[in-house]
């Protein structure tokens, strides 16, 4: 297997709004961001993942941009970044950016004078389309509620908005477009940035004619599944390569909503020439019901084994995988799959970062941070949870108390609460207002007090992470092969890593009760122990695994 520096990195990704305010009106910033250079570099990750920065009237948190090539005011300017930029990799950290070209924000440039008349050089920069029968041109709805069409009274036609009506899609079918997107990404290339993740990439070609989608149950819109995968989105991600990303040694890593192992192959293929690899969103809705992601359903252990093994197997040798719990989307992954203990924090960690891929991990989630109780909508800022909120309960189809338990099992907001530094006001994050609430119990969860406890969730991620990136194991860890042991068992997780004359063995008790449990694999002599979240552990055939045991041994 070919190695490369993004194989062997973890990547921590920032929320700048949530991370850390310098200046006291109640938002992180980029100056805020540079205060904690040092946390990071001790924590030990050496790629920052940056949510975007850029200019947004931020209908939707900054993935709305106004300006690509300039900052939002929130987060400070482009001297700011320049010096961020600098630092971080005087730190030994590299940056990389949010790119956001499947939509811009309607109060863009290009949209300003697309929407301004019919034959505007710019009009074909977007997808406008004649009503049909004095509605919308086709079904589809909006990610975010409602149609996913806008009608605009200047020129009698709609445009085309797969998420909030202020994100109008671009029209990637125009080479001008795909011009314009290749210039403004080498211009950050150039500035010296280390790769982009790709908002919603897989979106960028849609299924020709725009035909319907199909109607769910119980849904009043078409689906958007003739948006994703579409028939041109590998031609222009392999023009995008070519012109620009090729150039720089950079890490690539697309959003791809819908994307099957076989087209995951396709974008990051060892041989593609696309992108380097992808994020998949299977295992993110294994705990859904029919009310799609609005439920406090728990995961059931057999599936999500079986998902993340199907992916580990099916990508080894053939593309690279990413590894997650977290990010600025989900839910934190110490309530949704622990118990909010620190205890099974350092398990479920343990399951990813021993994984074959790229880990990430989303700021707090290295302190523990937990989901929050948000109590009612009004302490709620999210787009999608408000719009959900207003259709579902305004509509009359559940209550307002039953909706909200559902907003703080998998709402995104809980993953975007401040940054818990410290036990003083507002968990050390601002002196002024914070935009959202801060969690409630952030005088127990800290990274001031888990930095200076050598048995935190902090001090457990800091182990994980320097064994991937800095121990006679890294190797195994980061390329070995994956073997799952015991789909069935609804309480274990166990599986094996293989390469050349290592064996590592994986461990993990996910459940809150002990487990006796018979370890399903020849132990060979003496194991040695590389990690675990309990003390004095004795690798044996027949074991008592207390509630959240890991632990991982070289047999």
């Amino acid at each position: 297997m070919e190695k490369k520096w993004w194989k062997e990195s973890v990547v921590y990704q920032i929320y700048p709004r949530s991370f850390c305010d310098s200046n006291g009106d109640g938002i992180g910033d980029l100056n805020g961001i540079r205060s904690k250079l040092d946390y990071l570099q001790n924590l030990g990750i050496n790629v920052i993942w940056l949510s975007p920065v850029y200019k947004s009237p931020n209908d939707d948190n900054g993935y709305d941009i106004s300006d690509y090539q300039d900052i939002m005011d929130d987060f400070g300017t482009m001297e700011d970044f320049d010096n961020l930029l600098k630092e971080a990799h005087e730190h030994g950290i590299k940056i990389v950016m949010d790119l956001v070209v499947n939509h811009t924000s309607d109060e863009h440039k290009w949209f300003v004078e697309s929407r301004s008349s019919k034959d505007n050089s710019k009009r074909d920069y977007y997808i406008w389309r004649e009503g049909k029968d004095g509605k919308a041109p086709n079904n589809w709805g909006s990610c975010f509620s409602g149609s996913a069409w806008q009608y605009d009274e200047a020129t009698d036609m709609y445009y085309l908005h797969c998420f909030s009506k202020k994100q109008p899609d671009l029209n990637w079918d125009n080479p001008k477009v795909r011009d314009e997107v290749f210039n403004m990404m080498t211009w950050w290339c150039d500035k010296g940035i280390d790769g982009f993740r790709m908002d919603v990439i897989s979106m960028i070609s849609k299924v020709e004619g725009l035909p319907d989608g199909y109607v769910w149950p119980g849904s009043q819109y078409g689906d958007l599944s003739n948006t994703t995968n579409g028939p041109h989105v590998h031609e222009y991600l392999q023009e995008m390569n070519k012109r620009v990303l090729s150039k720089y040694d950079i890490m690539t890593v697309g959003e791809c909503a819908g994307v099957t192992i076989e087209q995951a192959q396709r974008y990051a293929g060892n041989d593609q020439k696309e992108l380097n690899m992808v994020f998949q969103f299977e295992h993110t809705s294994l705990d859904y019901d029919e009310n799609g992601k609005w439920t406090t359903k728990r995961f059931y252990l057999p599936d999500l084994k079986e998902n993340l093994s199907k992916w580990q197997n099916e990508l080894s040798g053939k593309a690279w995988n990413s590894l997650y719990w977290d990010n600025h989307d989900q839910p934190r992954i110490v309530s949704r799959l622990g118990d909010d203990s620190p205890i099974s924090a350092k398990c479920i960690a343990t399951i990813l970062h021993m994984m074959q891929g790229t880990p990430y991990v989303y700021q707090g989630e290295e302190l523990g941070m937990t989901n929050c109780k948000f109590g009612t909508i009004e302490n709620c800022q999210d787009i999608e949870i408000i719009n959900a909120y207003n259709d579902i309960v305004g509509g009359g189809k559940r209550t307002a108390e039953d909706f909200m338990r559902a907003v703080e099992a998998k709402g995104r907001d809980n993953a975007r609460t401040p940054m818990q530094w410290n036990a003083s006001e507002n968990a050390g994050f601002t002196t002024g207002k914070p935009w959202l609430m801060v969690n409630p119990n952030y005088k127990e969860i800290n990274a001031e007090a888990e930095v200076a406890d050598s048995d935190s969730v902090f001090s457990y991620y800091k182990k994980l992470i320097k064994l991937r990136r800095d121990s006679e194991w890294s190797d195994v860890i980061v390329y070995g092969d994956y073997e799952l042991l015991d789909l069935q068992n609804e309480f274990v997780f166990t599986y094996l890593r293989k390469l050349n004359n290592k064996t590592l063995l994986v461990l993990c008790n996910v459940s809150n009760g002990e487990i006796e449990y018979q370890v399903p694999t020849d132990i060979h002599g003496d194991a040695t122990l590389l990690i675990s979240n309990y003390e004095n552990v004795k690798l044996q055939k027949d074991l008592k695994l207390p509630a959240w045991f890991s632990g991982v041994w070289e047999i």
